[in-house]
């Protein structure tokens, strides 16, 4: 989620860029830097931190005077925090640049260049990306980036300087946003509308492997083979804060639409040559493979997430898991061993119940990972092992794609905890690896298919007092979640419940006209769950079933079926989470609240 912005006009470059930046901060960063044109020379300035850290850097060490240049914000996906692997990167005498996105063939890319000389400053697949481009540049700035993506795989948006092109600026993109606007006497580059909205509403939309040429003479377009082409001039109609939100009505809604690349952005640097890779968290098959018993400890939607990765743990590697309620783990005086691996999820990293749950583990002599959003948290700095999901900010109460990140993680985890048990040969990891790194694109497909369908349903469930969820195995992990969601944002009571227990107290309280939303993806448990789904229904309820598209479901089932695609059965939860997500938005929308900030409830829960 990191922020780029450039400039070429008459006016404060430094000045303007690092206004841009500022309004890019709603994305989240660790670190912040420009590169600047000035004197004939590329003037670089960046610092670890906040923009202000970058700002009063400047004011000691000089600020960088001129009327082009590139910023960025940095959120590490590899290497530390740090002055050194802040953006921009130069890749030698002749490219500097600034990047989003991931570079997947980094390490074979960073190892061919250190064959041929190269010296490498920092940790990031961003300096490949520039040594690359400067090692290819020869005197023609589209030949060397046509050159350069060729050889590299990933997902990015690259703002280049080349520095014997001193009136230009040159942008490409490969999946990774990046728009161009243009003012009077002033073009720029961003990767979000809000950071230009002050300067110009007018800017274009930089396609897949189109480059844009910024110059004092205007802003051409050209593809990687130098053809010209002509595109459209749009103008957004939006204010700051709309900007911010990228157009949606609501945070949330927009957080709904990141998760593809939320889960891309995560999953990615952890696999390498088709297998999962947590080396660089300090897990191994070393470490999981002498573990006995793990213990999942969280709160809220996180711990829903831990309960997604205790079935996947427990069915792939055969290791028992116990998923505790972190505000509940330190007073049962839990029965922890040494060797056992305790998890502690969490957004913020400053869960002050997870916290404390963490300390009680390690004072017992357990190993420790925690899986947090928030770089340098307390969490994620006294964990002995660490993975860092890749979410960015999530501004809307309700989580929606750190839990899908989240349970991300829990996949990569569980399918290395196999491998190292020997539940599962390296083929067969290579395979459901790459299901996993396939979901982005299905989750794209899943929230376009299933949001009319989701509006439209949950006008039904507007005046309910309450109501159900139902599933079995990774279904009813799942619907805890949906009713959290529901419960969270619409204020209607709901509740999960494990489909096969209705029939021990819970059918009691249907009604007519009772709304029942049924998860039912697990193949194996599909005749069990349906067969749960007709008791309620023969007792009055309006039963919302969630299920794929290979699902043949009799019409006196259910009143609305939302229908998803179907992928690996395990895997199946991070699809099906999203009409829950939008069923509880747009319940909540219609109801007339206040969807990104629901009453009595706070994003980061750092009391107990």
């Amino acid at each position: 989620m990191c922020g780029i912005v450039g400039y070429v006009g008459k006016k404060d470059c430094s000045e303007v860029l690092v206004d841009a930046l500022r309004k890019l901060e709603y994305r989240g960063y660790d670190s912040a830097g420009i590169a600047v044109f000035e004197d004939g020379k590329i003037k670089v300035a960046k610092e670890k931190g906040r923009l202000d850290d970058l700002v009063e850097k400047m004011k000691r060490e000089g600020v960088p005077c001129g009327h082009i240049g590139v910023g960025h914000t940095r959120w590490a996906t590899h290497g530390v925090p740090s002055a050194t692997n802040s953006h921009p990167h130069a890749g030698g005498d002749k490219v500097t640049l600034v990047h989003n996105g991931i570079i997947e063939n980094y390490k074979e890319l960073k190892e061919q260049l250190i064959s041929l000389g190269r010296v490498f400053k920092s940790e990031t697949d961003t300096e490949v990306v520039a040594q690359l481009l400067d090692y290819n540049y020869e005197g023609d700035p589209i030949a060397a980036i046509k050159k350069t993506l060729a050889q590299v795989e990933g997902s990015f948006a690259l703002g280049i300087l080349f520095a014997d092109r001193q009136g230009e600026l040159y942008a490409v993109r490969r999946e990774s946003p990046l728009i161009v606007g243009v003012g009077e006497d002033e073009t720029f580059i961003a990767s979000d509308v809000p950071a230009i909205i002050k300067y110009t509403n007018q800017y274009y939309l930089l396609e897949h492997d189109e480059i844009a040429l910024l110059s004092e003479n205007g802003v051409s377009f050209c593809d990687l083979e130098g053809d010209k082409i002509e595109k459209e001039l749009k103008v957004a109609d939006w204010n700051q804060e709309a900007a911010e939100k990228g157009g949606y009505e609501h945070y949330m809604l927009k957080e709904i639409h990141e998760q593809p690349t939320a889960v891309k952005t995560t999953i990615t640097p952890r696999i390498s040559h088709k297998l999962p890779c947590l080396e660089e968290c300090g897990v191994t098959a070393e470490t999981l493979k002498d573990i006995n018993q793990i213990y999942i400890v969280a709160c809220g939607t996180a711990m829903h997430a831990g309960m997604v990765g205790k079935y996947v743990i427990e069915k792939l590697a055969r290791v028992p898991v116990v998923v505790d309620i972190a505000s509940e783990f330190r007073y049962r005086e839990p029965l922890i061993n040494e060797g056992d691996l305790v998890i502690i999820i969490s957004q913020s990293g400053e869960t002050a119940d997870s916290l404390a749950a963490m300390r009680l583990a390690k004072k017992m002599g357990a190993k420790t990972l925690a899986i947090v959003n928030a770089k340098g948290s307390s969490i994620a700095r006294e964990a002995d092992m660490l993975i860092y999901t890749h979410a960015g900010p999530e501004i809307a109460v309700a989580s929606t794609k750190a839990y899908m990140v989240q349970i991300s993680v829990m996949y990569l985890l569980g399918f290395l905890f196999a491998l190292a048990k020997g539940k599962i040969d390296e083929a067969e990891c290579m395979r459901l690896t790459e299901i996993l790194t396939s979901v982005p694109e299905y989750l794209e497909k899943t929230i376009n298919d299933v949001d009319k369908d989701c509006e439209d349903i949950s006008k039904h469930l507007l005046e309910a007092d309450s109501l159900l969820y139902i599933g079995r195995g990774l279904d009813y992990a799942l619907s805890m979640e949906g009713s959290l969601k529901l419960k969270e944002i619409s204020y209607i009571h709901s509740e999960a419940y494990a489909a096969g227990e209705l029939k021990h107290g819970t059918i009691s309280l249907i009604t007519e006209g009772m709304p029942v939303i049924a998860v039912a993806t697990q193949v194996s448990l599909l005749d069990k769950t349906i067969s749960n789904i007709k008791e309620v229904k023969a007792r009055g309820a309006v039963v919302i079933l969630v299920c794929d598209k290979e699902i043949q479901v009799d019409c006196d089932v259910a009143d609305y079926i939302i229908r998803i695609d179907k992928i690996e059965e395990c895997l199946m939860p991070m699809l099906a989470a999203v009409p829950l997500q939008l069923l509880a938005y747009y319940t909540s929308v219609h109801r007339g609240n206040d969807v990104d900030k629901p009453r009595n409830l706070a994003k980061s829960v750092t009391v107990e």
